[in-house]
């Protein structure tokens, strides 16, 4: 998984979240701490969606229309990227919760809910884009739910090494979205 590791080193690259502060009126580390909250937040959703058959069906075909996303430079991705995409991924991700999603994270993240969104929207195609990549290079290997729980592995090592807190806050989100 060398490109997830690649994402991963950059996503903590001063450069790039000055980029993706700057295209939602953020600084550089409130970009992070959403960041690191927000990714296992849309995986965790994705993952949900995709455990039923319609759902699965739907990702591989997100999937499959990210797959040549250019995910290897961040800053020239979020310098890029398609915020209505991402929006539309976010509506689709957690299905009518997306304010609510928001709102909370604004919370957490001493961020207001435009600058979460605006962040959320740059995200959201970057998670399909890598998901996208890697079942690119997997092939026909595998199904999307064990590509899905390899990243949510590897994004759950490194935010190991940065302390618990945006796993506490992604399964707390996660719980909710059940409901």
């Amino acid at each position: 998984m060398d490109l997830l590791n690649m994402i991963s080193s950059q996503l903590s690259d001063p450069k790039v979240l000055e980029q993706l502060g700057k295209n939602a009126g953020a600084q550089p580390k409130q970009a992070q701490k959403l960041t690191q909250s927000a990714l296992p937040l849309l995986l965790s959703a994705l993952q949900q969606n995709a455990s039923t058959p319609e759902g699965a069906k739907s990702l591989e075909k997100a999937l499959e229309q990210h797959k040549d996303d250019p995910v290897g430079d961040l800053q020239k991705f979020f310098q890029n990227v398609d915020t209505n995409d991402g929006s539309k991924i976010l509506q689709h991700i957690f299905s009518g919760k997306n304010e609510t999603v928001q709102t909370n994270l604004a919370q957490k993240a001493g961020l207001d809910k435009t600058q979460v969104a605006d962040l959320l929207t740059q995200l959201a195609p970057l998670v399909l884009g890598v998901l996208g990549n890697q079942k690119k290079e997997q092939g026909s290997q595998g199904d999307v739910m064990s590509l899905l729980g390899g990243v949510m592995g590897m994004l759950g090592d490194q935010q190991g090494k940065q302390g618990d807190t945006a796993n506490i806050l992604g399964s707390l989100l996660t719980k909710f979205l059940k409901k």
